[in-house]
């Protein structure tokens, strides 16, 4: 589900209603190699401090478990749910959410679908979905690419609409109860492990994949691409589907939610210092309004999103006088245990 700009709700506006704030981060973590080696970096107890003192304030409340073969991410789980909607994982009408932040009215009857052009790396031994977002795709170049593939499509009885230069919109009779994997679950891994076999045995699925095979080779020698190779860019050579599903009655995220997105692009693109240096942005500049809100007494909670799970950080049942006197001592000792930000990431 990628958030479109302008998705982060202003962080220091308190919320009116009194309702818990609650701040989520995707992709915290992942576990690729080159992500679990930064972790290492995180473990000096000077990295992520506010971080570090929020897990010693804030207990974890509720975890969201799942895998890396998932077909939603698990912060797509927790928005959907967030949101109302009780599709399955591989159910979240995404593409619909998607069309309406770029002004599109689709209409309510039809199920719709994220369709994201983009480039398929062959490897020596594998395809790797690059993200559509780094590409550097005009809208120009897209439309002309859309135009092309309309045929292809509207052959098969689809109908297609323009969103973005990454984002185009896909529907037909048949799309509904097809589940996808969603893009960001694909960017920078193999595809395949994604296009087997339908299990449902869903009527589309054969006929996308031939659709794919019939695009790749459409726009292999498509003098656009041509043009692109020639420029030293990545060419366009295949799309994804994702998000189906008919325009849900909820499309806007509720007030109390703040989602960070910071850390999407660094993380995707394995971009490790980048990442690093993004979540010490979210370490100075967000973390600070969860502690400002939390000292107010505010009711907060705060959910960390990896590969695999998500979880949310709150304020939990009170500590007994016991506990509390404890918790005081350490304090004046200076000997107050935080916890870690390299382990807790590490578990997502």
């Amino acid at each position: 589900m990628p958030l479109a700009p302008g998705s982060v709700p202003d962080l220091a506006t308190p919320d009116a209603h009194g309702a818990t704030l609650h701040w989520v981060i995707p992709f915290a973590a992942s576990l690729s190699e080159p992500c679990q080696h930064a972790l290492t970096r995180l473990k000096a107890p000077p990295a992520l401090p506010r971080l570090s003192q929020l897990l010693d304030r804030l207990p974890p409340i509720a975890r969201l478990e799942g895998d890396e073969y998932a077909l939603a991410m698990p912060h797509e789980r927790l928005l959907a749910h967030e949101l109302g909607w009780q599709e399955p994982g591989g159910l979240q009408p995404w593409g619909a959410w998607s069309a309406a932040r770029d002004g599109l009215t689709l209409p309510a009857d039809r199920c719709w679908a994220l369709l994201s052009p983009g480039h398929w790396l062959m490897g020596r031994d594998h395809l790797t979905l690059l993200d559509p977002a780094g590409l550097g795709l005009g809208d120009d170049e897209s439309r002309a690419l859309l135009d092309a593939l309309r045929p292809f499509f509207e052959e098969d009885g689809w109908t297609l609409q323009w969103g973005a230069a990454t984002r185009w919109y896909a529907s037909h009779p048949d799309l509904d109860g097809l589940s996808t994997a969603s893009l960001e679950r694909v960017i920078g891994r193999n595809p395949d492990l994604w296009l087997a076999e339908d299990p449902d045995g869903h009527p589309l699925a054969r006929k996308l994949r031939r659709l794919q095979a019939e695009a790749q080779m459409l726009l292999y020698n498509h003098p656009l691409n041509e043009r692109r190779s020639e420029a030293g860019l990545a060419t366009i050579n295949s799309f994804w589907v994702s998000g189906c599903g008919r325009p849900p009655a909820t499309l806007t995220l509720p007030a109390h939610l703040r989602v960070v997105d910071d850390l999407r692009t660094p993380l995707l693109a394995d971009d490790m210092p980048l990442w690093l240096q993004a979540w010490q942005h979210i370490d100075a500049r967000v973390l600070p309004e969860v502690q400002s809100a939390l000292d107010a007494g505010q009711a907060v909670k705060l959910t960390l999103c990896g590969e695999r799970h998500a979880v949310t950080f709150g304020p939990g049942a009170k500590p007994g006088l016991t506990a509390r006197l404890l918790t005081s001592l350490r304090r004046i000792g200076g000997r107050t245990a935080h916890a870690s930000p390299a382990a807790c990431l590490a578990d997502l």
